[in-house]
């Protein structure tokens, strides 16, 4: 593994500029009152330190991907009718610099399903590739994370290439893959190694101040025990009103639609985000709809990411604990309160 480096917060612009010269640099930035990863750019300055409201997901499953055009053709009037398509499956090589550790850590759900044997995915798979996540350890924590209790912390590098970790002045930089570790070449970087037991010490002052977490190691078994007591979900879910928010600034949520826009005799197939907690997204044709009430979707929710997710992929639990869908819910509903819930009636 190479060495470790330091940058310092001088430096930083000049390594940022360096890295958007050779290919797309996404980086957080305040908009309209939220911050969002966007393009680089030299004179708005990044926001880092805070998790950004949403996380980089869009960088390698954006909200709305062409998949492919189409175009019908006929030569003659006997002739057959033709169909051509043009696959959209190339990606642009990308950093994502500042996110934190728990945003990348996010992929790694993604991975077992689009990367996986039997269905690979050629467009997540190109974009995934091109990709390489620059992560930024915590060294505050908020009300609303929850990393340790899904196995991770705040300084996790599952998931990124290169780790920074901040101390006096700047960052230490780790590289964590072979992907990231050409990035550390900069001149802009220097020889770290006097910074790491700091960087060390600011691991385990971060990771104290999350406490200890709650036992959830039945939350699978608990859930699932829950799957027809539709009581105890009415009640988790009185105050939902369906909005969605918690799906879409979620780092594991993959669920999406497929249509197709086209005007005569072409067209193109988009793949967008979809939501689970909408009425629509199990909504059939007959009319019927196997998910038709809120209590429904909140245990669909909940149970894919603490117990059916984990019984299909070793375990792994399909959240990363980033708070997002506690912080940014209107009506603050709490998934670690819904869990503990069931584990709780579980015991009882």
């Amino acid at each position: 593994m190479a060495a470790v480096k330091y940058i310092s917060r001088e430096k930083l612009p000049e390594w940022l500029k360096a890295l958007a010269a050779e290919r797309r640099l996404l980086v957080p930035v305040e908009e309209g009152g939220a911050v969002v990863f966007r393009a680089y750019d030299p004179a708005k300055a990044p926001v880092f330190g805070s998790d950004a409201t949403a996380p980089p997901k869009g960088s390698v499953f954006p909200a709305s991907k062409e998949l492919f055009s189409y175009t019908y053709g006929k030569e003659g009037e006997d002739a057959k009718p033709t169909l051509t398509l043009d696959p959209k499956t190339t990606a642009e090589p990308t950093v994502v610099f500042g996110s934190k550790p728990c945003g990348a850590r996010g992929f790694l759900i993604f991975d077992r399903v689009y990367m996986g044997k039997k269905f690979p995915d050629p467009y997540y798979i190109a974009a995934r590739e091109a990709t390489v996540f620059v992560t930024m350890a915590c060294d505050t924590v908020e009300n609303t994370c929850f990393c340790h209790w899904v196995g991770s912390g705040p300084a996790d590098p599952a998931g990124s290439d290169l780790l920074l970790t901040p101390v006096a002045g700047g960052w230490l930089v780790e590289a964590v893959s072979a992907k990231g570790e050409p990035l550390l070449a900069s001149p802009a970087l220097t020889d770290g190694a006097a910074k790491a037991a700091e960087a060390e010490e600011v691991k385990a002052k971060t990771r104290a101040a999350l406490g200890e977490a709650p036992d959830i190691s039945t939350s699978k078994e608990a859930l699932l025990a829950r799957f027809d007591d539709m009581d105890f979900w009415r009640d988790q879910s009185d105050k939902c009103i369906s909005c969605g928010a918690c799906t879409y600034l979620c780092p594991t949520c993959y669920c999406f639609s497929i249509t197709d826009e086209g005007s005569g005799m072409s067209g193109k197939r988009l793949r967008s985000w979809d939501a689970c907690m909408h009425f629509q997204f199990t909504l059939e044709a007959s009319g019927h709809n196997p998910r038709p009430t809120k209590a429904h979707r909140l245990k669909n929710r909940v149970g894919h990411k603490f117990s059916y997710y984990p019984t299909l992929h070793d375990g792994l639990i399909a959240c990363c604990g980033c708070g997002r869908c506690v912080k940014s819910c209107p009506v603050s509903v709490d998934i670690r309160e819904i869990v503990q819930n069931a584990v709780a009636k579980a015991k009882a």
